[in-house]
Parts: C-alpha cells; structure tokens; sequence
C-alpha cells in the first residue's frame, strides 16, 4: 500500500476532527441540498475541477492509497458522468485548476512518492480532442495548496505551501503560454484558502499561515490593478460573527450563484458543512441556511454549471467521499430529497 501523508496541517489537527454530521434541524432555514448522481470515479480527496461549454471536470486526488490521474466530465442536464482523457502527468493532491478560452488547465500539487514533493508542472486539457499537453511549468515555486482563477481570458495562481506559506501571485497567459508575477496579495501568507470570482473582482479568504486561522478577506481588481480590502474588524458590525464564521476555516469551498458568493465545507478542529452567503455589492453576510446535507467534510471541490452550484467529493477523516450535491438556496428545505 502506498503510504499518502496529508497536509501537514491536517495531521496536526487529526485528534480534534469530528467525523459526526450536524444532526440539528434545518427546517426553518433557508435553501436546498439535492443529492444527485454519484461521482464514478474512486472516492477521493484533494481533487481540482474546471468547467468549460456547461460541462464540469473533475479529476487527481488521492483515495487514501494512490494518487490519482483519471479525469471524468459531469452532464448536468443529464446527471451523467464519463470518463475522459487521464492526467498524464503524476498523479497529485492539492493542485490548482482554473478555465479559459475553452481549455482547461490543471497544475501544481503535492506527491509525496516523488524526490521533489511540491511540483510546478502545467497541463492544458482540449475537450474538442479529449487530449492533454504539457505548457510552460509554473514559475512561481513549485507548492501545493494554492489558490488558481481566471480573470480577462488569463489564469492567476498563488498563495499555498512550499515549505514556507506564500503570498505571490502568477499570471498565465495562454495565447503567449507565458507566465508574469503578478501583485501579490495585500494580505496575510497562506495556504489552503478559498478564492471565487464575482462581478470582475477575485475574491480570496480564509485559510491558514503558521497554524493559524487567517481573518482578511481580499478581493484583486484587474483594471485598478489593486487588492480591495473587504475585511470586518469592527465586531459592532452587524455582520461580524457571520464573517468570523466564514473565515475560521480551512480547506473550503467557495461559489458563486446568481451574484451571491456561498462558503461551505472545510475545517476548523472539526469537519464543517454550514453554509455562509456574502453579497458584495451590499456587503452582507449571512448563515441563515440549510446545512450541506452530505456528510461534513473538508477538501473537497465545487463547481457552477449554468448558475448552479454542486459540492463533491472531499474526506471526513479517513472516510474520502464520492457524493454530489446541487444548492438550492431558493427553495425550501426537503430532507428526504
């Protein structure tokens, strides 16, 4: 058996995870979770995903015995999984993945079977050919855990781990197969943070930096070419504790739906499946919704495919997941659904 070490956070914390859903009543909170069509690759964890023409991706991890390569493409309007193309690079945890252009690209990650743990290696994923080529390596240093989007027809990777907590940020453009340092966050290093994108703005989050839980909250501005501070220190907010909550965590999700930015999943001592809400264009917070109604989890993915948000996979202690879930936070909730 091939021995997978986990993030070396994860291992500190181990003793204090608890594997046991929220059993509260959701009944009179807002929003949906419907359970779909299994994910038909292995259960995992510290899986990527990108979508490109209204279809998902999602591929690597690691089962808790190898690191992963298979790759399979989600049908939304036919609930529908199939296998497409393998990685044909090594198999990985931990890595960045983001879309542009129609094209996929998927790199970085940990594998603790190589000399060189951390990687840098790029791949471009076509689906018009089901084929994978190697572009230019990442020229950031080769880390994992870090956090990747695209903005204005380019990719942006940064933050994550090399050994040391990291705070730049790349730019790749995929037309010269370059890549340019960018600005780096305003904020603190870190490793395992969320990032979405919302009304042409990047937003990054939460996290972790020297064992600590990090509470600023980022948003990079192509056109000002600038980092926006949208952190609440003030806990006479109104929307203070709801901000904490959103924060304190690792190992999240983030998505975006109709305008509205959720949070779920992650871990903070224990496994998380709240569910927090952020509107940037009001600057409110909320967690008055349903709980994610798969098991509590960290590491796993999200994705939006026509303005709807899914959850899966990801890992509650040893157990790694194979469940998918779409929000739906208009509708009411349904527990046998």
């Amino acid at each position: 058996m091939k021995k997978i070490i986990l993030l070396f956070i994860s291992s500190l914390m181990i003793g204090l995870i608890s594997c046991t859903p929220d059993d509260s009543d959701d009944s009179d909170e807002d929003g949906n979770w419907v359970k779909l069509s299994d994910y038909e690759g292995d259960t995992r964890t510290g899986a990527v995903s990108f979508v490109i023409d209204g279809l998902a991706y999602v591929g690597l991890g690691s089962d808790g015995d190898d690191y992963l390569q298979d790759f399979w493409r989600y049908d939304a309007g036919r609930n529908f999984w199939e296998e497409v193309a393998p990685f044909p690079g090594v198999g990985r945890i931990s890595a960045v993945a983001f879309s542009t252009g129609g094209k996929g690209y998927v790199g970085t990650g940990f594998n603790d079977e190589l000399e060189t743990e951390e990687l840098a290696d790029f791949w471009e994923y076509d689906p018009n050919s089901n084929a994978w080529t190697e572009v230019a390596s990442f020229e950031g240093t080769a880390r994992y855990s870090a956090v990747a989007f695209s903005l204005n027809g380019q990719g942006y990777v940064g933050t994550g781990f090399d050994g040391s907590f990291l705070k730049d940020f790349w730019r790749y453009d995929p037309a010269t197969d370059t890549w340019t340092q960018s600005l780096s966050l305003f904020g603190s290093k870190r490793e395992s943070a969320f990032a979405f994108v919302l009304d042409g703005k990047a937003f990054v989050g939460s996290g972790l930096n020297n064992n600590q839980f990090l509470y600023d909250f980022w948003a990079y501005d192509p056109e000002a070419d600038t980092w926006l501070d949208f952190s609440i220190e003030d806990d006479d907010n109104d929307y203070f504790d709801e901000f904490i909550d959103a924060m304190e965590r690792f190992d999240a999700v983030a998505f975006v739906m109709d305008d509205i930015a959720y949070i779920t999943t992650g871990e903070n001592g224990s496994y998380l499946s709240d569910v927090i809400s952020f509107d940037p264009f009001s600057q409110i917070w909320d967690e008055d919704y349903t709980e994610f109604e798969g098991r509590a989890r960290g590491g796993a993915i999200s994705f939006v495919i026509d303005g709807q948000g899914y959850v899966t996979t990801g890992r509650s202690a040893s157990q790694r997941h194979d469940d998918i879930w779409a929000w739906r936070p208009n509708e009411e909730y349904e527990e046998f659904d």
